[in-house]
């Protein structure tokens, strides 16, 4: 049986919020992946299902790799359709704000966000929120705000409304956001849902396939040449470094999604604990973390590259040159290596 875990004045709060209105927005982080896209749907066909006008909008578009999501059509890009978007926050009665924790994580739609008077609810997994709403349904050792949706819906005893529609956008964040039930994956309610989500006629290998097993021959080549040509192996610290430019990108015609799981392959050689994967975007460097363990990349995104996360899968921007980029890697490695010859240096002044 699955535990009810989310605090029930929160969920009652939660439910009188949503009787009370009929305009309901849905928004989640810049740069959106299976878990954002995937909640923010669920929720929205539910609300949907209720009699509710709701909408999801995204400070940018969704990688490609998602687009086989049902109904991704009705998700409003800010960078697409602005006046759209705007319009949609602007006159919300309520909004939910899935998958982030801090308002610059939704780039230019925040100050919208934000100066809309009306409640607003967080539904977040990620440490140290930035923000206080209205409700805060906040839990770090969550899998997946997918899994947090899944258990909303159910102590709001609406899990009837939720159909194979619903149930593919669920499965697919629970799955992309643990590598396939890889990783932050320990607990046995996991697999109860993902159990009662293949009951609404999910196909589970279908949907593993379309959303981390479906590349382009632009993507393949792309990530092989950067297996090949670019991973660097730091064996002393165990990790391994990724970098692209914007010119190899280009010259692989890279689409957004392009580059998803590949910071997690490095992983797979022995005495490599964590990677780190730095793609230069136009406004910044994308750094993305993974470990194995309890090697733990989120304190590393949060300390040096402006982000955050989870132990073992964590993220975030560095603001300057790709060179500049690698120089605070290695920077980052020489203070290790530092703090562990300190820590040796103490444990050998212990057994004098």
């Amino acid at each position: 049986m699955i535990q009810p875990i989310i605090d029930p004045i929160a969920i009652e709060k939660v439910q009188r919020l949503i009787n009370g209105v009929k305009s309901i927005a849905i928004t989640c982080h810049l740069s959106p992946d299976g878990d954002a896209i995937g909640s923010s749907m669920a929720l929205c066909h539910v609300l949907r299902r209720l009699g509710k006008d709701a909408i999801v909008v995204t400070p940018d578009m969704m990688p490609r790799t998602l687009l086989f999501l049902p109904d991704v059509k009705s998700v409003v890009s800010f960078t697409q359709a602005e006046a759209r978007a705007r319009k949609a926050i602007e006159t919300a009665q309520l909004i939910f704000c899935l998958d982030f924790n801090s308002p610059r994580r939704i780039d230019k739609l925040a100050p919208m966000v934000m100066s809309n008077p009306c409640p607003k609810v967080l539904i977040d997994h990620h440490i140290d929120p930035e923000m206080e709403l209205d409700v805060m349904i906040s839990f770090p050792d969550a899998s997946s705000t997918c899994e947090l949706v899944y258990r909303m819906l159910m102590q709001m005893q609406l899990w009837r409304l939720v159909d194979r529609w619903a149930a593919q956008c669920l499965l697919t964040g629970m799955m992309t956001d643990t590598g396939n039930f890889s990783y932050n994956c320990e607990d046995p309610d996991l697999y109860e849902m993902q159990a009662s989500l293949m009951r609404r006629k999910v196909s589970r290998q279908w949907l593993y396939n379309m959303a981390m097993n479906t590349y382009s021959a632009d993507s393949l080549r792309l990530q092989g040449y950067a297996i090949d040509q670019k991973m660097r192996l730091y064996p002393q610290q165990h990790v391994a470094l990724i970098v692209l430019t914007a010119e190899e990108l280009k010259r692989y015609n890279y689409k957004r999604g392009d580059t998803e799981g590949l910071v997690n392959k490095p992983l797979a050689i022995p005495g490599v604990n964590w990677c780190v994967f730095l793609r230069e975007d136009p406004d910044y460097i994308k750094v993305s973390c993974r470990s194995v363990g309890d090697f733990a990349v989120n304190t590393i995104c949060a300390n040096y590259f402006n982000g955050g996360g989870h132990v073992n899968a964590a993220g975030g921007e560095f603001y300057g040159t790709v060179d500049q980029a690698i120089d605070a890697f290695e920077h980052l490695l020489d203070e290790m290596a530092s703090a562990a010859g300190k820590d040796n240096d103490n444990t050998n002044d212990n057994q004098i």
